[in-house]
């Protein structure tokens, strides 16, 4: 029996093999009779050929962390995270560079990027790590709140494992770290606003304070307004007594606050961009001086026409569907001391500029039509676009196009030399 079984397996094995060699004889007869007629012959008959290929085995990627640091004054809540997102590291230092790179030292290798929120502290942090060879990135503040908002609790371990997150994603807005020199000279036109802030905050307490007894101090001059409030509060003693130790403070700031400002005006003079910048109607020193600090590099921005919204100097906008489509006022997002000596510029070159530009005419056609104060700020967006095209180019402002007549109706927007504004 067994022999019989394996005759008839060997019977059956040969039968099938000749049927299948009958096949593709056939089948190579069809196809030769088809290529003679010019007809189109498939390239395979379905025929098993026999051959096994093997799949390619996947090559393992090797794995990268991700870092989080919640940074406050005492402490940095730290969190690391692989790139499925598994928690490798989480753990609290002391707000130190030397601390937080010997706690990430042993996934220093591995570590794709390190993130941290913009915040006082992110300036040294930021260069500090990078000192030291870890990836440091520096992201907004309200993008990560915005991206962490689902959490229930807010803790700062939460918070450095959102981040940590947020980095593996790459769901992020980097922002960009400036030199010392502009945060210096930015120091030193923060604190000459300071000084003058207060200055006014002292002389509004004075007027205010007198008016409770009937007293008016009225329009006067700065250099006036101590001897008109010592003459309304002469016959008092004690009034004139307390107004006495105001009228010394607000002395003394002024006196601090000019001497920030003559630091000022020396650097300005020394900066020939500045100087350049200056030589827009309009453009003073401060102006000037802002956005050099503001913008740190020109060629971070690929086009000028963005620096007008990185200043929030353009409409905001809400859309949903095809029934919602709100075109509202300025963002008012970025730096608000370098937007507001910007709109003052407009409006200095709108109204006490006596000459002729072709930003001046396109502004005054635009306040014709939308009021002075939207000229204003469609100006001053100009503005902020011409004069990072003239940093960017190396050119000056131009007050005409070069086929513009010096009186007439302004044909297209203003330009600095062949760049367009």
């Amino acid at each position: 029996m067994p022999f019989q079984s394996n005759f008839c397996a060997i019977a059956i094995a040969s039968s099938s093999e000749t049927l299948l060699n009958a096949r593709v004889i056939g089948l190579e007869a069809e196809y030769a009779a088809l290529a003679a007629r010019g007809a189109a012959v498939p390239q395979d008959d379905g025929a098993d050929s026999g051959s096994r290929v093997r799949p390619k085995r996947q090559r393992r990627t090797a794995m990268e962390y991700f870092a989080g640091l919640d940074v406050a004054m005492e402490e940095t809540s730290l969190c690391v995270v692989d790139q499925e997102g598994k928690v490798v590291l989480e753990t609290s230092v002391t707000t130190d560079p030397d601390a937080i790179f010997k706690a990430l030292r042993k996934h220093a290798p591995k570590l794709r990027r390190v993130g941290h929120e913009a915040g006082s502290l992110s300036p040294w942090l930021q260069v500090e790590l990078k000192q030291r060879g870890l990836p440091a990135i520096c992201v907004e503040a309200w993008h990560a709140r915005a991206a962490m908002s689902a959490m229930r609790n807010k803790t700062d371990k939460a918070d450095a494992r959102g981040i940590a997150h947020i980095m593996r994603t790459g769901w992020f807005r980097e922002v960009h770290v400036k030199s010392e020199e502009s945060y210096r000279l930015r120091l030193l036109l923060t604190q000459r606003r300071n000084l003058k802030r207060k200055f006014l905050d002292i002389e509004n307490a004075i007027r205010h304070s007198l008016k409770t007894f009937g007293l008016k101090v009225g329009q006067v001059s700065r250099g006036r307004f101590e001897a008109r409030v010592r003459e309304l509060v002469a016959d008092d003693p004690l009034i004139a007594g307390l107004t006495n130790c105001m009228l010394r403070a607000r002395a003394a700031l002024w006196q601090e606050y000019l001497q920030l400002h003559k630091v000022v005006l020396a650097v300005v003079r020394r900066d020939e961009l500045c100087l350049r910048f200056m030589r827009i109607p309009g453009v003073g020193p401060i102006s000037a001086l802002a956005f050099k600090t503001a913008v740190d590099d020109p060629h971070r921005f690929r086009h000028s026409k963005t620096v007008g919204a990185y200043f929030g100097l353009t409409s905001r906008r809400w859309q949903s569907g095809t029934s919602i489509d709100i075109q509202g006022h300025i963002s008012r997002a970025g730096d608000g001391d370098v937007r507001h000596p910007l709109y003052e510029a407009a409006n200095i070159m709108l109204i006490r500029y006596r000459g002729f530009s072709s930003l001046k005419a396109w502004g005054l056609k635009i306040a014709k039509k939308r009021g002075h104060k939207r000229a204003c700020v469609a100006v001053a967006r100009k503005l902020a676009v011409i004069m990072h095209a003239m940093w960017r180019d190396g050119t000056e402002f131009r007050f005409k196009q070069a086929d513009e007549p010096v009186v007439g109706i302004v044909r297209g927007c203003p330009t600095v030399e062949g760049v367009a504004a």
